[in-house]
C-alpha cells in the first residue's frame, strides 16, 4: 500500500517516520489498556482465558440441556406406558372384583346345597359303613369349603373390596357356635375342647373376627395329636383377649414370624388332615391389620401354642349380654315342630334346606317367591324366615323382603343367607335387626342361631 511505501523525497520520509512514532504509541496504548483489564478482570486469569472459560461452560450446558430434553422426554413416554399399565391393572382389577363376585355366589352356592345335603344325611339312620362314607363326603366338602374360602378371602384382600363393618356384640354369639362346633371336631381327632366363655361386650367385625378365631382353632386342631384344646378370653386394660391354645408340639422361635407370610406352615400335619394352602395366618395378620387387633403368638416347643387376637372393648354394658350358650342341647327342643320358610332362587338350595331342617324336626315351606309360599302354607305362620339375600335381578333384595314380611307377620324372626361379604350388606342387615349369615352355610352355626332366635321368642 501507498502509506507504506518508501520513497527518496525526504516529506515522505518524515510521514513514515510519524506514523512509526504513531504505531508505537498506540501499540504501548493498547498494552497498557490490556494489562489495566486484566488486573481488573477475573482473579484467576485473562479476559480470554476467561471468555474461553465461558464458551466451554455454555456448550456444557447446551450439551446438558439437550440431554435433558431427551430424557424428559424419554421419561414421558415411560410415564404414557405407566398410565396405560395403570389403566390395564385397574381394569384388570375391576374385573378381579367381578370374578370374585361370581365366585361367591355362583361357585360357593352349589358348595352350600352339597353341605346341606351332605349334613341332612347325617341325621338319617344308615348303616355304620354307610354313614362312615357319609362323614368322609363331610369332611371333604368341608376343606374344598375352606380353600374356597381362603383363596377368595386373600383375593378380596389383595383386591381391596373387603372392608370391615364394626358394631358392638356379646362375644359369646361368636364363641359359642365356635366351641360347639371345634368340640365335635376335636372329638372326632380325640381331642379335648375346654371352653370358658364370657359375656363381655366387644365391638369388631363379627364375620372377620370369626374368620380369624376359626383359623386358630383349624390350626390347633391339624397340628395337635393329643391332648386338648382351650378357647377362652382374658380381660386386659385395652380390651378382651381371645386365646385358643393347644398342646401341639409347638412353633420354633425362627418359624414365628415366617408363619404369618404366605404360603408358609409351621410343620406338617398329621397324613389324615388337610394341608391346607399356608394361607390361613397369613388371612389372619391381614384381617387384623385392618381391623386394628394386634395378635400375639406364644410358644414352647413340645408344649404347645397359644394364639390371642385383642379386641377393644364396647361401649354396652354387660347386662345386656345374652346368656351364654355352649351347647346344642335344649331341655325341650325349640326346632321340634316350627314352621321354618325358605325363600331362594335356587331349586338345589331351597332341596336342601328342606332335607336339613326336617331331619332337624322343623316344618319347612320353601319356595322361590313369598306369593308360592302363601299358597302352600294353608293359612300357617312362619316362626323362622329364611332368605337368600340374591333372588334374581329385577327383585328386591332378601333384606327388603324379610322387611316385608316381619310387618305382615309381627313376631317374625328373620335371617338372610348371603355369599356377599361387603362390609355393607352386613350393616343393612344389623341395621334391619335381621340375623345374617354367610355362605356356604355352615349347618351347626344355623342350627344354633334358630334355637336361640326361638326360646327368645
Amino acid at each position: 500500500m501507498a502509506l507504506f511505501q518508501l520513497s527518496d523525497s525526504s516529506p515522505r520520509d518524515d510521514d513514515v517516520a510519524a506514523l512509526r512514532e504513531e504505531n508505537r504509541r498506540l501499540r504501548s496504548v493498547c498494552t497498557a489498556l490490556m494489562e489495566r483489564v486484566e488486573a481488573g478482570g477475573a482473579p484467576n486469569g485473562a479476559p480470554y482465558a476467561a471468555f474461553e472459560r465461558s464458551v466451554l461452560l455454555a456448550e456444557q450446558v447446551r450439551e446438558r440441556t439437550d440431554a435433558l430434553h431427551r430424557t424428559l422426554d424419554e421419561l414421558s413416554q415411560v410415564n404414557a406406558r405407566l398410565l396405560a399399565a395403570h389403566a390395564d391393572a385397574q381394569a384388570a382389577n375391576e374385573s378381579k372384583t367381578k370374578f370374585l363376585a361370581a365366585v361367591s355366589h355362583d361357585l360357593l352356592q352349589p358348595l352350600n346345597a352339597a353341605r346341606l345335603f351332605a349334613s341332612a344325611l347325617e341325621a338319617h339312620a344308615l348303616p355304620t359303613a354307610s354313614q362312615a362314607l357319609v362323614g368322609h363326603i363331610g369332611r371333604s366338602l368341608k376343606d374344598v369349603e375352606g380353600l374356597l374360602g381362603t383363596l377368595v378371602d386373600i383375593s378380596r384382600l389383595d383386591a381391596g373390596v373387603l372392608h370391615a363393618d364394626k358394631a358392638p356384640f356379646a362375644v359369646n354369639t361368636l364363641l359359642d357356635a365356635l366351641a360347639e362346633e371345634y368340640r365335635q371336631v376335636a372329638g372326632v381327632r380325640g381331642l379335648s375342647l375346654h371352653y370358658v366363655p364370657s359375656l363381655v361386650w366387644v365391638e369388631s367385625d363379627l364375620a372377620l373376627l370369626a374368620r380369624v378365631v376359626r383359623n386358630f382353632l383349624s390350626n390347633a386342631v391339624r397340628y395337635t395329636e393329643h391332648g386338648h384344646l382351650l378357647l377362652g378370653c382374658r380381660r386386659r386394660r385395652d380390651g378382651l383377649e381371645i386365646m385358643v391354645g393347644d398342646t401341639g408340639p409347638g412353633i420354633p422361635e425362627p418359624q414365628r414370624q415366617a408363619i404369618f407370610l404366605e404360603f408358609r406352615r409351621a410343620s406338617q400335619p398329621q397324613a389324615n388332615q388337610s394341608r391346607g394352602l399356608g394361607l390361613g395366618l397369613a388371612i389372619v395378620d391381614r384381617i387384623s391389620t385392618m381391623l386394628g387387633h394386634p395378635v400375639r403368638l406364644a410358644s414352647r416347643l413340645g408344649h404347645g401354642s397359644l394364639f390371642s387376637i385383642l379386641v377393644p372393648y364396647a361401649d354396652i354394658g354387660e347386662d345386656s349380654a345374652a346368656p351364654s350358650r355352649t351347647s346344642i342341647e335344649w331341655d325341650d327342643d325349640p326346632l321340634q315342630g316350627c314352621v321354618v320358610w325358605v325363600v331362594d332362587d335356587d331349586p338345589a338350595i331351597t332341596e336342601g334346606m328342606q332335607a336339613l331342617l326336617g331331619s332337624w324336626g322343623c316344618r319347612v315351606r320353601a319356595a322361590a317367591t313369598v306369593s308360592a309360599l302363601e299358597a302352600a302354607s294353608d293359612g300357617e305362620r312362619p316362626a323362622v324366615l329364611l332368605v337368600d339375600y340374591h333372588l334374581g335381578d329385577h327383585r328386591e333384595n332378601g333384606i327388603d323382603l324379610a322387611a316385608r314380611l316381619r310387618r305382615r307377620y309381627p313376631g317374625l324372626a328373620a335371617v338372610v343367607i348371603t355369599a356377599n361379604h361387603e362390609a355393607a350388606v352386613k350393616r343393612a342387615t344389623r341395621e334391619a335387626g335381621i340375623h345374617c349369615l354367610l355362605k356356604p352355610l355352615k349347618p351347626l352355626r344355623l342350627k344354633m342361631l334358630l334355637g336361640t332366635l326361638l326360646e327368645s321368642r
